[in-house]
Parts: structure tokens; C-alpha cells; sequence
């Protein structure tokens, strides 16, 4: 077999259905969307939520509880394999991960987690740690400092 004689198996490619172009298409015309009105229109419909002027459900119902998402902590998270990058003996701060690019953000501190292996002793400086991660660096014959 070369590779000008590759095709996919039969029926597993499907012809996109081309709306709105000409007699043969069958949905030709008005392309599926009825006659005039809003939803027949470019960029037309209402958006979602929208009861033809109704006041909307989530209007109507009464708004209950308290929501804690405006003070929840988020935090970055980095996976103990990701600590391999650095050399024995390093000190590896929340700084020192934003400037080699490991972390975009510090957002409201940093998480290590358990993900993967560590071959390297070093010393890790975060603001939490996974239990995994914990044993993982200790094992490896490094520190886990919680700033």
C-alpha cells in the first residue's frame, strides 16, 4: 500500500451539508429558516433567557443563600514532575517559577501537587502542599517549606 492509495474505511466520512446553495442541496432558498421574521434574519434570535418580553425565570425566581466566590482562594498549581527542570540542592521559590515560566500567575499563592516523579533533591518553598507531594519531595531527599 502506498500512501497516494489511502482513504478513509466507507461511511465514516460524512459530506458537510452546504444550506442555502441551490436547487440540488435541498435547502435551497429560504436555507431551513422559514419565512422572514427574526429568526430568519442575519445575526437574528434572541439570546438565551429571553421570554418575547416575559419577565425570564431567572428574573422571577428569588435570589437565596449566600455565594463565598467572591473571597475563594484560587491557587497555582505545579505537579511535583515539573520540579525536575531544576538542579540538586536548588531552593525553589514562588519568584523563581513566575521568572522561568513555570507559573503565569501567583494568583493567591501556590499549590503543589502529587502528579509524577522526582529525581532531584531540592528544596521547595509554597504556600500549600498535596500530602502525596509532601512524601514525594521528602523521599527524594529534599525540603517542603510552607511560607
Amino acid at each position: 500500500m502506498k500512501l497516494h492509495e489511502l482513504k478513509p474505511n466507507e461511511g465514516s466520512v460524512k459530506k458537510r451539508k452546504r444550506i442555502g446553495r441551490g436547487p440540488g442541496s435541498g435547502t435551497g432558498k429560504t436555507a431551513g429558516k422559514g419565512e422572514k421574521g427574526q429568526n430568519a434574519r442575519s445575526g437574528g434570535g434572541v439570546r438565551p433567557g429571553f421570554e418575547g418580553g416575559q419577565l425570564p425565570l431567572f428574573r422571577r425566581l428569588p435570589k437565596r443563600g449566600f455565594s463565598n466566590s467572591m473571597f475563594k482562594k484560587e491557587y497555582a498549581v505545579i505537579n511535583v514532575s515539573d520540579l525536575n527542570k531544576f538542579n540538586d540542592g536548588d531552593v525553589i521559590t514562588p519568584e523563581l517559577l513566575k521568572e522561568l515560566g513555570i507559573i503565569k500567575k501567583q494568583l493567591s499563592g501556590i499549590k503543589v501537587l502529587g502528579n509524577g516523579t522526582l529525581e532531584k533533591k531540592v528544596t521547595v518553598k509554597a504556600h500549600k502542599f498535596s500530602d502525596s507531594a509532601k512524601a514525594k519531595i521528602e523521599a527524594s531527599g529534599g525540603k517542603v517549606e510552607v511560607i
